[in-house]
């Protein structure tokens, strides 16, 4: 029997009240106010309207047979909802999404779903109220409240197939794994590689000649450096010769080394000359390993960030070469205090005045005088579920300056795509796309067909971009990288924003860690690398061509002849040109590359103005340094979507006076 205490209690509660005492989180609970009338509220419901967007609501579903249905888990102790879930999803396109638990969001793709055998479940089974809507469903204990996109796809990626895929061809055997690519002046192609990648007895530094490939022994010319080029940078110098400089490196004296190489020679016709190095007659300020430099609107040469070497600590400093009399480096408080997320960062002279420059998942304005922060852009969209995702080693994903086209007057774009997450790994499976010269620079996030880490990102002389190389899985570093990713997709952004990716050919080779891609003079891209140190995937020694569908047409190549070769700022430059196609002549410049580490120092790629009477055309320059940096580019003529071979162009002269420097015994200049 129960007790009098008891007996009162219940007297005092109406049947009603008991009946709304319930743990179900399907039913909301309210008191009876003291004396007054028993306030009755709705059941908790799954919310079915007022969503964001195109969403719409399918079910209760179970959690996969083996696991999670969806990978991309988002935990809001305190604000999760239908809408707040939803409106991520969406914007980092994703067409599915459930909600799990009260406090877990989930996105995803429908497919996923059926792979996982989910199955239906019954609605009374997604019962725990949101954390940040209590009015409303968030799924339950393995259960998910499931939602579908149901408008216009956020995404369309193409797939194409035959001559439209492009095609992988292997070029040569190779003599060395290199950690770095650049083509050079005279119609080669130099390779770097750091100690203890290929055979005891390697000189570290070789160059190819493509005209000479099927004799090997005639195609490789062995070359030598003396310090370990481990991680360093390379740029094409604006000087007559287009001499290559390399800078930085490994441990001790390597980190403060500064190299050059002078092209010489011709396809056909071996050069004789080789990389020079003292590091006691010329030397960086600090020693550097993983730094990134550039040309700068002066043509001094900017060096820019690293580490003291060997594994060390950060060198977060700027400094310049030739070194100007009295001048120190400049301590950069965004470098160290983001350090060790912002190695390589990507560097970018832009056409209203400063130095962009990405590093890890931030990005700033900088004064080209005086390196001072003149702008902070927002930080870069991540994961859709961790924004402390990177772009930079050793998070690695890769970058592209997308195309100006003249009259050169709208703000310069920057994509870059892929990259990881610190702590344990998720690979991203975005590009982000900003113009930092704007107003209100913001990010445009837009999905890749694969997640993508330690890739490689090369321009295309018709305004396109090939993203190839890297894996799926894990971080930048010997053996912290899984399941090689083998396709190619091409980033065309002329089509419309979430419609510029293409799925291409697919390699057979695995380019995991220390991979390279770069243009080469006839529209191919040059495929090379792979040093992870991990026995699932061997050092990589074989050369491959992407070859893009452009030449896979089967039209006729344009062809060009030109005579003047060293342009100044908006000179008129004569051609003649040969059009078999029957298009509309457009030439394209493309600045000189090296590529290491997803990074293309020195890329650019610019459409000037050209115009034809029959088949002469005259192209105007670029107007001025900002637009398009001192230095070398490939010229070259598009019939349709068809390129010519290219010629190489000195564009601006070399106003540092890159030409007689350095002034030292060991070194050869090539004067002004």
């Amino acid at each position: 029997m129960a007790s009098p205490g008891f007996r009162s209690i219940f007297r005092s509660l109406s049947w009603l009240t008991l009946l709304l005492i319930s743990i179900d989180a399907s039913v909301l609970v309210t008191k009876r106010a003291p004396n007054g009338p028993l306030a009755v509220r709705q059941a908790r419901t799954v919310q079915k309207t007022g969503l964001p967007g195109s969403w719409q609501y399918q079910g209760c579903i179970t959690e996969g047979v083996n696991g999670k249905v969806w990978k991309y888990q988002i935990i809001n102790e305190n604000t999760n909802s239908a809408t707040a879930c939803l409106s991520q999803c969406q914007r980092f396109g994703y067409q599915a999404a459930g909600l799990e638990y009260g406090t877990e969001c989930y996105c995803g793709d429908d497919v996923e779903r059926a792979a996982a055998g989910s199955t239906a479940a019954p609605e009374s089974n997604c019962n725990v109220a949101c954390s940040g809507n209590t009015q409303y469903l968030c799924g339950g204990g393995n259960r998910l409240s499931w939602y579908l996109w149901t408008g216009t796809p956020l995404y369309v990626w193409n797939y194409a197939s035959g001559a439209s895929a492009g095609q992988y061809q292997m070029l040569i055997g190779g003599v060395v794994v290199p950690l770095l690519t650049t083509p050079g002046v005279n119609g080669k192609y130099t390779f770097v590689e750091k100690y203890g990648t290929g055979p005891p007895n390697s000189t570290g530094a070789y160059e190819l000649d493509v005209s000479q490939i099927n004799n090997p022994s005639l195609a490789w010319r062995t070359m030598h450096v003396k310090t370990d080029v481990f991680c360093s940078a390379s740029i094409t110098l604006p000087d007559k010769a287009g001499r290559q400089i390399n800078i930085g490196g490994w441990s001790g004296t390597s980190t403060f080394g500064v190299r050059l190489y002078w092209p010489d020679g011709s396809p056909g016709v071996p050069g004789t000359n080789d990389w020079q190095e003292n590091v006691n007659e010329l030397s960086l300020q600090k020693g550097r390993w993983y730094p990134s430099a550039m040309i700068m609107t002066n043509g001094s040469i900017l060096v820019v960030g690293g580490e003291t070497g060997s594994n060390g600590p950060p060198q977060p400093s700027l400094e310049i070469l030739p070194r100007p009399p009295g001048a120190g480096v400049y301590t950069a408080e965004w470098l160290q205090r983001t350090d060790p997320f912002n190695l390589y960062p990507f560097l970018a002279v832009l056409p209203s005045g400063g130095i962009f420059v990405a590093y890890y998942n931030e990005a700033r304005i900088l004064d080209e005088r005086t390196f001072d922060t003149i702008k902070t852009i927002p930080n870069m969209p991540g994961n859709v579920n961790n924004p402390a995702a990177g772009r930079t080693y050793p998070l690695e994903g890769t970058s592209m300056l997308l195309p100006q086209y003249a009259p050169f007057t709208a703000p310069l774009g920057v994509l870059i795509c892929g990259g990881s997450t610190p702590g344990p790994a998720l690979v991203v499976d975005n590009c982000v796309s900003t113009t930092p010269e704007s107003a209100a620079p913001q990010w445009t996030i837009e999905r890749m067909p694969s997640q993508r880490v330690i890739s490689c990102m090369t321009a295309l002389p018709d305004g396109t971009f090939v993203i190839l190389n890297g894996a799926k899985r894990g971080v930048a570093g010997f053996g912290l990288a899984k399941d090689p990713n083998l396709n190619a997709v091409l980033y065309d952004p002329s089509k419309p924003v979430n419609q510029r990716m293409s799925v291409m050919a697919n390699t057979t080779i695995a380019r995991m860690y220390h991979s390279e891609a770069i243009l080469m003079q006839d529209g191919r891209v040059l495929v090379s690398g792979s040093d992870p140190q991990d026995p699932d995937f061997p050092q990589e020694y074989r050369v491959e061509v992407f070859v893009p569908p452009y030449l896979l047409s089967g039209r006729p190549r344009p062809s060009f002849t030109i005579a003047n070769k060293a342009w100044a700022y908006g000179a008129s430059i004569p051609i003649t040109v040969n059009l078999p196609g029957g298009g509309s002549a457009r030439v394209s410049l493309m600045g000189a590359e090296s590529s290491t580490h997803g990074n293309s120092m020195g890329q650019r790629t610019l459409f000037p103005a050209v115009n034809c009477a029959g088949n002469t055309c005259t192209i105007t320059a670029p107007p001025n340094v900002r637009v398009a940096p001192h230095g070398w580019y490939q010229l070259f003529l598009l019939d349709g979507p068809t390129p010519s071979v290219s010629t190489w162009i000195r564009l601006g002269g070399d106003p540092a006076a890159l030409g007689n420097w350095p002034n030292f015994p060991d070194f050869k200049t090539p004067g002004l």
